[in-house]
């Protein structure tokens, strides 16, 4: 998957953006109040939350590659891969509407986000650069799905350097809908709360996590 992996995150990042700009849109449209151009203020905050989904694919990556250090490699590089398209399979279902699929996953990490929330408080409102930045770094702890099951993808790369660079590609993904959503405010997360908008993205993120298991299982 890892050879693979970087396009398969960019797409997963772009086509699950709806979910995004619901997780925060609150945010990015708050950082879009005020007079003169808001822009430099988002690529900041984007800027820091992809550098945060780095460190946590890093991490990801690093706790990967030592498992497959302690443990038989082909069974459990097997066993990730395996988890990996089940997580986006989960994904899928949960764009879809399926919201519960993924609850016990976003469950735990409302233990880190309860820590770290209150460290946000410091930069809001945020009206500079330097303020948007650490926002952006502390907000990409946010518990999310999405995130979650990039990570599980990022697991399987075996290094964190790998690890890192898959988050930054999803982290990439994700990045055009919520600059739009800064930009255009409520317009697209109008467009991007439809139903059938959601469906469609959770299809497809599904198919691809079908396919994964597929090739997988028959390898």
């Amino acid at each position: 998957m890892p050879e693979t992996g970087y396009l398969a995150l960019f797409l997963i990042g772009l086509l699950g953006g709806t979910h995004c700009v619901g997780m925060c849109g609150g945010i990015v449209s708050a950082l879009s109040l005020g007079a003169g151009s808001r822009l430099p203020l988002h690529l900041a905050y984007n800027a820091g939350r992809i550098v945060s989904y780095a460190a946590a694919g890093a991490l990801a990556g690093a706790l990967g590659g030592a498992s497959l250090i302690l443990a038989g490699q082909l069974p459990l590089r097997m066993a990730l891969y395996v988890l990996a398209n089940l997580m986006l399979v989960a994904l899928g279902l949960y764009l879809m509407g399926f919201t519960r699929v993924l609850a016990f996953a976003e469950r735990f990490g409302q233990r880190l986000w309860r820590r770290v929330q209150p460290l946000t408080r410091a930069f809001l409102p945020a009206r500079s650069v330097a303020q948007a930045f650490p926002l952006g770094l502390l907000w990409g702890w946010l518990p999310c799905g999405l995130v979650y099951s990039a990570l599980v993808t990022a697991l399987t790369s075996g290094s964190p350097v790998r690890g890192a660079l898959m988050m930054l590609a999803f982290g990439a993904g994700t990045l055009p809908n919520l600059l739009l959503a800064g930009l255009l405010a409520g317009r697209l997360q109008t467009f991007a709360g439809k139903a059938q908008v959601r469906f469609l993205a959770g299809l497809l993120v599904l198919g691809f996590g079908a396919v994964g298991l597929f090739h997988t299982l028959h390898s």
